[in-house]
């Protein structure tokens, strides 16, 4: 798939709102991608909806996992990062009661799972991960009742929209897909300092297709569980070097306490 084109400067790291380290400042968004939201009533709706499978334009985002600039030894980056220049033109405003309404399927003024799903494209058409769907769902869902109300909707909007875009940005062939060596320099971008055996590992987990590539359902589950996990570590990690030193009860502890 191609004819998109990509931001011209780098996003500073993963969208906000799971996991990381505090002192990030959040990403500005509004655009669609080869992933995203299905068509609205009424066509693209503001903000960019469109349908699946589509190119995508927009403005790159910022960080909000714990990144910054690659660090060594450790695996994991700090703070520093520096938030990406405005967009150039101003972005229209989306209609948020329409698109709600529009995935709202049953008119129950909540989102479902189900009903979420249905609305996302992950650039292919084939169905969007639903486990994906199951992180954000948990990310969002205030209330704890499994559904999206409409203020939840507002976030979960900016979120998927602001991966649309770190999507985008890394996708350096405008394949609507991310392979092994795109996968490493979004990474390494974000202050993750991890081997070439570790993205083959990732790719092979994340890839259902068998083409060695990552679409953006799939794409957004890999770094928010990259993310988590590198969080609950960092949390162990007093010295700030990249080791802890665990016993095999906190170590269970550590993986049975983790949100993902």
């Amino acid at each position: 798939m191609s004819g998109y084109g990509r931001p011209s400067a780098p996003p500073g790291g993963p969208p906000g709102g799971y996991g990381g380290a505090p002192g990030y400042q959040q990403p500005q968004g509004g655009y669609a991608a080869p992933g995203g939201f299905n068509a609205a009533p009424g066509g693209a709706a503001p903000g960019g909806y469109n349908a699946a499978p589509a190119g995508y334009g927009g403005q790159p985002s910022a960080p909000g996992g714990y990144g910054g600039q690659p660090s060594a030894p450790g695996g994991y980056g700090g703070p520093g990062y520096t938030a990406p220049p405005p967009p150039q033109q101003p972005m229209a405003q989306p209609n948020l009661n329409q698109i709600f309404a529009s995935v709202d399927k049953d008119r129950s003024g909540m989102i479902s799972v189900n009903e979420l799903q249905s609305a996302l494209s992950n650039g292919t058409w084939q169905p969007f991960n639903p486990e994906t769907i199951r992180l954000m769902i948990s990310m969002f869902d205030k209330d704890g009742n499994g559904t999206i109300n409409f203020q939840e909707f507002g976030a979960l909007w900016k979120y998927i929209n602001d991966w649309q875009n770190t999507f985008r940005y890394y996708d350096r062939d405008n394949s609507g897909s991310i392979d092994q060596n795109e996968l490493q320099t979004a990474i390494a971008s974000f202050g993750f300092s991890l081997s070439p055996k570790f993205y083959r590992l990732v790719v092979r987990k994340f890839d259902r297709d068998g083409n060695q590539r990552i679409t953006f359902d799939d794409f957004i589950q890999c770094l928010v569980i990259i993310q988590t996990l590198s969080a609950a570590f960092q949390r162990k990690d007093t010295n700030r070097n990249g080791w802890i030193q665990i016993n095999y009860e906190e170590f269970m502890e550590l993986v049975f306490s983790t949100k993902i």
